[in-house]
């Protein structure tokens, strides 16, 4: 079975455009993925897309497109459209996204989602093999869709999961899940739920990394890249389902309006936990230390401030020169 080490794209502080170098080096730096996102930058699809010609080497995933911002005829097209390009390189992953993202940025009711993910896989499994669907699902339906483009081979479909309901899921109905936001000893928690869908299913782990940065100015970032993201009721409730206690005192003064005392009370302990940082060989290893847990695919982001060639580089499984 290959070893995936895998990297979060489009990079940051870089333009789209300007990124065809250091995307073209990835595979000669040992990296065998990329995984995109979608929240308030670049859509999920258009970067792979451009890294499925700048490197055919690599293999593309989605770490996650929303259920929500897309109907789902149009998210299949999508999908298959970026499978036909890149045969048996593409893995689509999908999610809730979050209410802000859902509601506040997209004017879309946040309801019902573990049903929506449930749907709109059920739907996707039939609409990527090219069946033409005519079915009602509990949070919408489809009349009389069938994919003018069908992918061969229909690419696997993961699942964004947080807590066992939604992780199940994506073991039971998916063909694995994706994760963030949670440590290397929390990974022991998270998979044996996924697991229990069937053996060999694939866990994909967005992991916050920060090579070779100064520990008082990771802990910066990575103090502020925490606030905005935990205090989000779903990565609450995850956090709080971990059982990490020490962050009570964030979600007190985020919710009492006090940003600054919220940042204050993220202790040391939390954000080492969740954000690897410190010399370059510690954060191989550290992210190393998901895959030792259960991760079959490390998906690396990086925070780090600035130009992220050096960052990239270091990450390799391949170091240059």
């Amino acid at each position: 079975m290959q070893r995936r080490w895998g990297i979060t794209v489009p990079f940051q502080d870089v333009p789209m455009a300007e990124q065809r170098e250091l995307v073209a080096e990835l595979p000669d730096l040992g990296f065998t993925d990329v995984w995109s996102s979608e929240a308030g930058a670049a859509d999920a699809f258009t970067p792979l897309a451009l890294a499925s010609a700048w490197a055919p080497q690599l293999r593309l995933g989605t770490a996650i497109v929303p259920v929500y911002t897309r109907g789902p005829a149009t998210l299949a097209m999508s999908a298959a459209t970026l499978a036909a390009a890149a045969p048996g390189r593409f893995a689509l992953g999908i999610g809730t996204s979050s209410n802000v993202i859902v509601e506040r940025w997209n004017g879309i009711p946040f309801d019902e989602p573990y049903k929506r993910v449930r749907d709109t896989l059920r739907f996707l499994r039939k609409a990527l093999t090219g069946e033409k669907v005519t079915e009602t699902y509990d949070t919408f339906q489809v009349r009389g869709f069938k994919a003018a483009v069908v992918p061969d081979p229909a690419p696997p479909l993961l699942v964004a999961a947080l807590r066992p309901g939604m992780l199940r899921l994506a073991g039971r109905e998916g063909d694995g899940a994706i994760i963030n936001w949670l440590s290397p000893e929390d990974v022991r928690t998270v998979v044996p739920h996924v697991h229990q869908g069937g053996a060999g299913k694939e866990v994909v782990a967005r992991i916050f990394v920060m090579p070779d940065t100064d520990a008082d100015t990771a802990r910066a970032i990575a103090r502020r890249q925490i606030a905005a993201y935990l205090n989000v009721p779903v990565y609450r409730a995850f956090h709080e389902w971990l059982g990490r206690e020490e962050l009570t005192p964030m979600w007190q003064a985020w919710d009492a309006g006090d940003r600054k005392a919220a940042l204050a009370a993220i202790p040391d302990r939390v954000v080492d936990d969740l954000v690897v940082h410190g010399p370059a060989e510690h954060c191989r290893e550290r992210v190393q230390q998901y895959v030792d847990n259960g991760v079959t695919t490390p998906a690396i982001a990086l925070l780090s401030p600035g130009n992220p060639v050096d960052a990239v580089r270091a990450m390799g499984l391949e170091q240059p020169g």
